[in-house]
């Protein structure tokens, strides 16, 4: 559920900002939602062993990491922006997370029994 709200946050921060070219008073909060949300993804993803996706998340955390931010012109940031509300649009089509068993079926296997 955490990965859900992380991906829908970074969109909706990444959307504002390249519609209503969002001031420079914004643009640590730009950096912090979409950083945070790329490597929360980006863990999901290598545990979905979905490398690639992992790999493309944590080229977009690099790219709006608020501690070393990287200085893009108003046209690039405006294509690269585009492109990751892109991938985090895809990533909500594509990355499912896998089923987690129940703590009964894990006591159930610990103990050989079959489940119904």
């Amino acid at each position: 559920m955490l990965t859900k709200i992380m991906k829908w946050s970074a969109i909706a921060v990444l959307l504002q900002a390249v519609l209503w070219r969002s001031s420079a008073n914004y643009q640590l909060l730009l950096e912090f939602v979409v950083c945070a949300g790329a490597i929360v993804v980006a863990l999901d993803a290598v545990n979905a062993d979905e490398y690639v996706w992992a790999t493309g998340f944590v080229a977009i955390a690099l790219l709006f990491n608020p501690v070393a931010p990287v200085v893009l012109s108003p046209d690039m940031f405006f294509w690269l922006g585009w492109a990751s509300v892109a991938t985090f649009m895809a990533s909500l089509v594509v990355l499912k997370p896998k089923p987690q068993l129940s703590l009964e079926s894990l006591l159930a296997r610990a103990q050989g029994i079959k489940s119904l």
